[in-house]
């Protein structure tokens, strides 16, 4: 007599596998809905979130994307649902590309601009407020660049990839 019993098995239906339980259109919404506000809300936290990611910002990346799952697909677990909510937000991301290739408002309201942190020898202490880049940051840019201290940068920017650029003083 076996001591596991195997519960008895559907027929294999490949319908119910390709054939989302919900409408096309209400994948659709979810997922522009889903991607709009992320991407609002990662533009709003600063560019910190993409370049220099600490532990605790990839694990709040990781739970974030679970949490967000079920909003999106509703409770649709099929296969079809799936590869149609991948091929939306592909989409939406080719789309928006190619919105801010084309509009350069749309691109800084993606994107963003470069920022001095630094500028002529000077830090800008409210600009790093609110990127919220420590000091701790700004000299370990300037220590990876090759500079013992601040007095050697002439300017120090925060590209829109979240790395910090440093250019160095000429000597006289």
């Amino acid at each position: 007599m076996p001591l596991l019993t195997l519960a008895a098995r559907q027929p294999f239906d490949l319908g119910t596998l390709l054939i989302p339980v919900l409408p096309w259109w209400e994948l659709l919404l979810r997922g522009i809905i889903v991607y709009a506000f992320l991407l609002c809300l990662i533009r709003i936290t600063g560019r910190r979130q993409t370049g220099m990611m600490t532990p605790f910002d990839f694990i709040l990346l990781l739970i974030l994307s679970n949490t967000v799952q079920n909003a999106m697909n509703g409770g649709d677990n099929s296969l079809g649902g799936g590869l149609f909510l991948a091929g939306t937000l592909i989409a939406i991301n080719w789309f928006m590309l190619l919105l801010s290739r084309h509009y350069r408002l749309v691109h800084w309201a993606l994107v963003g601009r470069p920022v001095f942190l630094v500028r002529d020898g000077d830090i800008q202490e409210k600009v790093m407020h609110r990127e919220r880049i420590t000091h701790h940051e700004l000299m370990s840019a300037l220590r990876s660049a090759g500079l013992a201290n601040i007095e050697q940068a002439k300017d120090v920017i925060l590209e829109t990839n979240g790395t910090i650029s440093v250019i160095h003083r000429t000597a006289a």
